[in-house]
């Protein structure tokens, strides 16, 4: 067997089985699977359940990878659906009121708001409440409006930019609150467009990327403070209908549209800047436009042309092969 010891430093500990609380760099040789192991940090996507319904441009909303809601979509018509996931399965919950596609989503698998969406010859004001059992029509958007972005929960949250089709004037950098009853005008964002994504609170949100023309996607990334939109460190690939999740000082942004290039670039937010990291599988845009979880586990769903896939997204100390040759 080779001998380490000369370029570790150190010798190598010989197991039958891998240690069950290893520290990060340390190393061993497996004798009972004669391989050479390692912890060391990764940052993965796999594949988890498929969706009952495969769909585009679908809400989303969660807080941990195996406590996720998806709703409404495109297959290529306007849905209705809303499916739970488990971090294993998916299991069909009552349907929306109102079919729509390209809609904000935000909350948590058993509280959740589904804001605004496409529907079919234009934009919806409808907006609706999930309680883990049923959707309930609530007060509208004062304006229609799809693939707006939000954050935050069902009694506190916000949404902003979109396509305000039909009406005169298209693109928008408006921004509302909602506190359970009513919507608030706020400060409007830097940015106008619509195709952003959105991760946070009512009063700690980060709204990225975007379309702001038809063909010119955009690399901005803006704060919410709960009284101002700030400009911060634009994103390295600009892109529209991505998935996002975590929150305003820690999220994992994956996927979208770059000018008609669906996109497989994933980038992380420290809060301060964003960074890249592991690609998708494969390139595709229209995933649920929040999806579940913090920057070490969570997961996003659907898009496509469409599809039903289930992409989770782990970071973190795993146990590796060491290759020596």
């Amino acid at each position: 067997m080779t001998n380490y010891t000369g370029i570790q430093g150190q010798n190598i500990l010989i197991v039958s089985s891998d240690p069950s609380n290893p520290t990060e760099g340390q190393i061993w040789y497996n004798s009972t699977s004669n391989l050479l192991k390692g912890l060391k940090y990764v940052e993965a996507w796999a594949s988890g359940g498929n969706l009952a319904t495969a769909r585009s441009s679908l809400g989303g909303a969660g807080a941990t990878q195996s406590s996720f809601l998806a709703f409404g979509g495109g297959n290529p018509g306007t849905l209705t659906n809303s499916e739970s996931y488990n971090g294993t399965s998916w299991t069909s919950t009552p349907s929306l009121n109102t079919a729509r596609k390209a809609l904000a989503g935000c909350g948590t698998q058993t509280a959740a708001l589904g804001m605004g969406g496409y529907l079919q010859p234009g934009g919806t004001s409808a907006v609706e409440s999930f309680n883990g059992s049923s959707w309930t029509s609530t007060t509208s958007l004062p304006a229609s409006r799809f693939n707006n972005g939000g954050a935050g929960t069902p009694t506190a949250a916000i949404t902003f930019g979109g396509d305000l089709f039909p009406g005169p004037v298209r693109f928008t950098n408006t921004s509302l609150t909602f506190n359970g009853s009513s919507w608030t005008s706020t400060p409007n964002m830097n940015t106008t467009g619509r195709g952003f994504s959105g991760v946070g609170t009512q009063t700690a949100a980060i709204g990225m990327g975007g379309i702001t023309a038809p063909t010119t996607t955009t690399t901005a990334t803006e704060s919410w403070n709960g009284s101002s939109w700030t400009s911060v460190s634009p994103m390295n690939t600009g892109r529209q209908d991505f998935g996002s999740f975590g929150s305003s000082t820690s999220a994992v942004s994956a996927g979208g549209d770059d000018t008609n290039v669906e996109l497989a670039n994933t980038e992380l937010w420290n809060g301060t800047s964003w960074t890249t990291s592991t690609n998708l599988p494969a390139a595709k845009s229209g995933m649920t436009d929040q999806g579940a979880g913090t920057q070490s586990s969570g997961a996003i769903a659907g898009g496509g042309s469409p599809a039903n896939t289930t992409q989770e997204w782990n970071a973190g100390p795993a146990v590796q092969t060491i290759t020596t040759s």
